[in-house]
């Protein structure tokens, strides 16, 4: 059996072939490896993909004995810190069942050299979503995550070619870009940056109207997709996250095309898959090396 952990942004989702589960960041700082059994005995566990925060200081899917400082730069900066992740990710170390850590997208990423104009594209639950989608829909494809935040990828001929991290383009319901006002409050000390990232979302910025707010995560989420697709005009778009169902509609009348629809065990299960692969040989994941 092998499983995938995907570190959400509200919750840890475990998954494997068949079963799934998930914990907020809250109970995930009580977990334990026993908690596995609700997927399988612990014994049984052929292989684990793990995730932990931004996955920023290595490029490789890596086998956790290997990763330093669980694979981050530091636990500063953009994100929630509550410690589910750090608990789940040392448990799991500690356990000695196989595992390998999933990078996320940054400067020493093997993606289109003119993506590393921003340090960071992608988190590495977002290699588990595109997995899934590349599994279904082919080599070419467009995924587009949107819930708490909204982070869009793009693969070509089967390889990561670079991605639009939350900070950079369309809101989530809680996290987006800083524009001028949320700079001014930066620099005049109303707010850290970080906690103005985390009050960027549509649920802070727009009016208290829920339509609104889906459709205005579901026009800039199609505008990620439209500008991924001018590198690749073949490339077939799919959705995941929360948010997903509501904006589909919306998504698919902007673009003029048929999207598909995950849900949000879309990470989890393509990290199993990738641990599957990875322990079965694989030398490669969408383009990233595998260093056992």
């Amino acid at each position: 059996m092998f499983i995938g952990i995907d570190h959400g942004t509200t919750a840890m989702r475990f998954a494997s072939d068949t079963d799934h589960f998930k914990l907020t960041r809250e109970e995930a700082t009580e977990f334990i490896v026993a908690d596995l059994s609700r997927l399988c005995p612990p014994d049984e566990i052929e292989g684990i993909a793990l995730c932990y925060s931004m996955g920023d200081n290595f490029s490789k899917i890596s086998d956790i004995k290997k990763i330093k400082n669980r694979g981050i730069v530091s636990r500063e900066g953009a994100g929630k810190h509550i410690g589910g992740g750090t608990k789940v990710f040392d448990e799991i170390k500690k356990s000695g069942i196989p595992t390998v850590v999933i990078p996320g997208l940054h400067r020493g990423s093997p993606t289109d050299s003119r993506f590393k104009v921003y340090s960071h594209q992608s988190s590495p639950e977002k290699i588990g979503i595109a997995y899934t989608v590349c599994h279904d829909l082919g080599d070419d494809v467009v995924v587009s995550d949107a819930s708490s935040n909204t982070v869009t990828l793009l693969v070509s001929a089967g390889k990561l070619v670079g991605a639009f991290d939350a900070c950079i383009f369309a809101p989530g319901t809680r996290h987006g870009a800083l524009d001028v006002d949320a700079i001014r409050k930066v620099d005049a000390g109303v707010c850290t940056a970080n906690e103005a990232f985390q009050h960027a979302g549509v649920d802070y910025t727009m009016p208290d109207d829920n339509s609104l707010r889906i459709r205005t995560v579901a026009m800039f989420s199609a505008m990620e997709c439209a500008a991924l697709l001018l590198l690749n005009s073949r490339a077939r778009v799919a959705l995941a996250g929360s948010l997903a169902p509501l904006i589909a509609p919306d998504v698919e009348s902007l673009l003029g095309m048929d999207v598909a629809v995950y849900d949000e065990w879309c990470a989890s299960r393509g990290l199993a898959a990738i641990a599957r692969d990875v322990f079965s040989g694989a030398q490669e994941i969408l383009g990233l090396g595998v260093d056992l």
